[in-house]
């Protein structure tokens, strides 16, 4: 495939976004910030959908955003980041579907808070990850601080900011930011199992509890948008087959509804 913008394909219930210029390591370029933005909102209105995967062509999963757009004047600003790469990241987090970060090489810069983002990150064996942020003087903006402080807690938080210093995989997955490392060939294995194994679940209710454990990270709990979720899950035809099949050991078929 032509390097440029990322690439959005569905297989069934599972989509795959891949960033997609990796003669740059998968630089993000602000037309790339834009297309991610459109794919998450296209995503989130797709019931069909149940795991969104994202990585990168190549052997980096992503060196974050363009530095050359950084020097020539797009910074951004405390809420949104640089750009607005804050907002794109906000938009992944808050997708309704499982999402996996399928860390294919090293994550860098602003990469870093995408795959934070996400609900689990599987790393390659010999993958490094990097914050460099405080070494060009960058003050990180609001929600990628919140995301950081609240999926690896405050020293490890620290540790990535302030430091800038490069993680191996073994090390990333000790203090939490990778759920999983595997061996390059079982990394597509490992990384097809779980979306599958996602994909199976009753929709309605992987989806709401999602939501609301990363409504609760960063302190945006709204009770009656927890209710009205649960309420739904709780009343619907999924949960009625999901007893079915546990009752009568088979494969339950959800319908998302």
């Amino acid at each position: 495939m032509a390097p440029g913008t990322p690439i959005l394909a569905i297989s069934e219930a599972i989509a795959t976004i891949t960033l997609n210029r990796p003669a740059h390591k998968n630089r993000l370029q602000p037309e790339d910030l834009a297309a991610l933005g459109a794919m998450f909102r296209q995503l989130a209105g797709n019931q069909a959908v149940r795991v969104v995967i994202i990585t990168g062509a190549g052997d980096h999963f992503s060196a974050g955003f363009d530095l050359n757009a950084l020097a020539g004047g797009n910074v951004g600003n405390a809420q949104d980041g640089p750009g607005g790469f804050g907002a794109m990241v906000d938009a992944l987090e808050r997708l309704p579907q499982a999402t996996i970060a399928r860390l294919n090489g090293g994550v860098y810069g602003g990469a870093t808070d995408m795959a934070l983002a996400c609900d689990f990150r599987i790393g390659i064996a010999g993958m490094a990850a990097s914050m460099p942020a405080a070494k060009i003087g960058l003050h990180y903006y609001k929600s990628g601080i919140l995301r950081y402080a609240s999926r690896l807690g405050l020293d490890n938080a620290k540790r990535m900011f302030l430091t800038a210093e490069r993680i191996f995989a073994d090390e990333l997955l000790r203090i939490g930011f990778l759920t999983k490392v595997a061996e390059s060939q079982y990394f597509d294995e490992t990384v097809e199992a779980l979306a599958a194994t996602l994909a199976a679940n009753a929709p309605l209710a992987v989806q709401g509890v999602k939501l609301a454990l990363n409504e609760l990270a960063r302190g945006a709990w709204d009770e009656a948008v927890f209710i009205a979720r649960a309420q739904a899950a709780l009343a619907s035809t999924d949960l009625q087959e999901g007893l079915s099949a546990a009752l009568q050991k088979r494969p339950a078929n959800f319908k998302n509804q």
